[in-house]
């Protein structure tokens, strides 16, 4: 999650009741709607009337309303226009006002209402056991980690701490297809979402599912590459995240006083659990500055993204390995 980047929240403040707006309008709408038009003209009326705050896949009312009007209604989500004029039938309007409805009444994020969520071109199974993906760690799967990993069918051991849905397990298994995957959580419930998108992508003898608190139960085990999306939500931001964000499982989010309490614990063992020229590949939100204070004596290579170079940080088992020497 991006804890720093809010600038798309029009809403009401963290500690107020979330705004429901007038509980007739959606009878109204059952009477006199008719088309899908009219349908997601309403969704986005709502959606911007009711200060919705839009991140988790979208970053606006029209576009989260196109979303949620499609696959409700089950078209292509690339094909909108052809269908703008049909006319809904009871059960089909029924069914899209429900989703708009529980959308703005109860900040429900989209993903957890079409139980889905994308990655890029992948698409993942979630529910309120588990984070929305988001990740940027995704971003440089597309290219397999190059320049830092010049051979990807040289890759033989990937670990995934915090893995959460399994999406970025999922992802490090296809861009490394000789790798064995183990994706590592702490929470039961998350490596049961995680399992289903496993077996969705047909990776179960490639990824293992692991229970364990960070390094916990990995005993010995090393690495060529330990990715991470841990928490890392500041305390402070904690007490002000919109009413969607509130949603998401509070552990897959916190991290302390400073929001980087799981990074230190990943920097401690990392050495341990990488090969030799290893990679640690770690995103920390939109908090360059502060990890660059607590690990100063680091030489961390900050990634390029589509948010800049400041929210995915990359380092070797070598220089870790020196710093601490």
């Amino acid at each position: 999650m991006n804890e720093n980047k809010h600038s798309n929240h029009s809403g009401s403040t963290p500690d107020s009741p979330a705004m429901t707006g007038d509980s007739g309008i959606y009878d109204v709408a059952q009477r006199e709607l008719t088309t899908v038009r009219d349908l997601l003209r309403f969704a986005v009326s709502q959606f911007i009337e009711q200060k919705l705050f839009f991140g988790h896949g979208s970053s606006n009312a029209y576009d989260e309303a196109v979303y949620l009007v499609l696959n409700t209604l089950h078209l292509p989500l690339d094909h909108l226009e052809p269908f703008l004029d049909a006319r809904l039938t009871s059960v089909e309007r029924d069914a899209l006002l429900g989703v708009i409805e529980r959308r703005v009444r109860e900040r429900v994020p989209a993903a957890y209402l079409t139980h889905q969520a994308w990655l890029g071109d992948y698409k993942f199974y979630v529910d309120k056991r588990v984070l929305v993906p988001r990740s940027f760690i995704a971003e440089l799967m597309r290219d397999d980690l190059a320049p830092w990993i010049e051979n990807p069918r040289g890759v033989g051991r990937v670990l995934d701490l915090c893995t959460g849905s399994g999406c970025l397990a999922i992802l490090a298994a296809l861009s490394f297809p000789h790798a064995t995957v183990d994706a590592v959580d702490a929470s039961l419930d998350a490596l049961e979402v995680a399992k289903k998108n496993v077996c969705d992508y047909a990776l179960d003898d490639r990824i293992n599912l692991i229970a364990s608190d960070m390094y916990e139960s990995l005993g010995a085990k090393q690495y060529d590459i330990i990715i991470s999306n841990p928490p890392y939500v500041s305390a402070t931001s904690m007490e002000r995240l919109p009413e969607e964000y509130r949603r998401e499982p509070e552990m897959a989010l916190a991290s302390g006083e400073d929001g980087l309490d799981h990074v230190r614990t990943i920097m401690a063992d990392a050495a341990k659990h990488l090969y030799a020229n290893g990679l640690l590949v770690v995103e920390v939100g939109f908090n360059r500055e502060g990890v660059e204070r607590v690990f100063s004596t680091l030489p961390l290579i900050w990634a390029e993204t589509s948010v800049g170079d400041e929210v995915v940080f990359i380092i070797d088992r070598e220089s870790l390995v020196a710093a601490q020497s």
